[in-house]
């Protein structure tokens, strides 16, 4: 009896454990991925190194080291564009050393450092964990990162940021489907060529995240990208899809003309 329930608490635990991503990534995709990620740490390291002691350096790229992960492995997700990597680390550098030069008690102060800029990141619509890291940094850095006070925000932060920015831009350039920004990674005629714009309007789409209320990790146009594959998958693709012309009675087996009759 006892082994019977062990093994159900086991088996929730393993439930509660196991990766939820299907990971279904190619190995090409994943060494691409740790490639970028060495080589824009690399030169982050060069950069901080030069300004910081070890010990600042080491926690600086501690963050950007968060960072490299989003821009390489997740290029196209929210939380990875270009305003929310310069937004995120920015804004929290500037409220870490803030914190740490008006609040005596180092503790507190991290805390609240880490708190509003999360706060703040959410609300100018920059949010990046990695800023949190950033503005940890600010007010436990040690002594070389105290010393820097505000300019620490330019220095190593900003160069930092836009060092891994271009690095991104530049090691997902050759892979048209990895180009960073998203903008670049496909042509424009496919923007325009999808009749399925039809099926989903921006305001439906603005509706449903908000309903969830809680920040989804992916772009609008990766989510009307997934819904534009998914339907070219389940149903063949008709004229009104290919040119966004209004369904005929002959297409029968379309369906945003199933939608329509389903909501009638």
């Amino acid at each position: 009896m006892k082994s019977a329930t062990r093994g159900a608490t086991l088996a929730r635990v393993w439930a509660l454990l196991r990766p939820s991503d299907a990971n279904r990534a190619t190995h090409s995709e994943k060494w691409l991925a740790a490639i970028g990620g060495f080589a824009g740490i690399l030169a982050v390291l060069w950069i901080s190194h030069g300004v910081l002691d070890l010990q600042g350096a080491t926690m600086v790229v501690g963050s950007m080291g968060a960072s490299a992960v989003l821009l390489f492995a997740v290029p196209h997700g929210a939380l990875s564009q270009p305003w929310a990597v310069l937004g995120g680390h920015l804004i929290s550098a500037f409220i870490g050393v803030s914190c740490a030069q008006y609040i005596g008690d180092p503790l507190l102060a991290a805390a609240l450092a880490v708190g509003l800029a999360i706060g703040a990141m959410y609300y100018l619509h920059c949010l990046h964990p990695p800023g949190g890291a950033t503005a940890l940094v600010a007010v436990l850095g040690g002594e070389a990162v105290r010393e820097l006070g505000y300019s620490f925000i330019f220095s190593p932060v900003l160069e930092n940021a836009l060092i891994i920015l271009a690095m991104a831009v530049l090691l997902n350039l050759p892979f048209q489907h990895r180009r960073y920004p998203p903008a670049l990674s496909r042509p424009a005629e496919e923007k325009e060529s999808h009749g399925e714009k039809a099926l989903i309007a921006h305001s439906d789409l603005v509706y449903a995240l908000s309903q969830l209320d809680s920040f989804i990790d992916v772009s609008e146009e990766d989510l009307i990208r997934i819904y534009t594959l998914a339907v070219h998958h389940t149903h063949d693709p008709v004229r009104c899809h290919l040119h966004g012309e209004v369904c005929g009675a002959e297409h029968t087996d379309c369906l945003c003309r199933q939608l329509r009759s389903a909501e009638g």
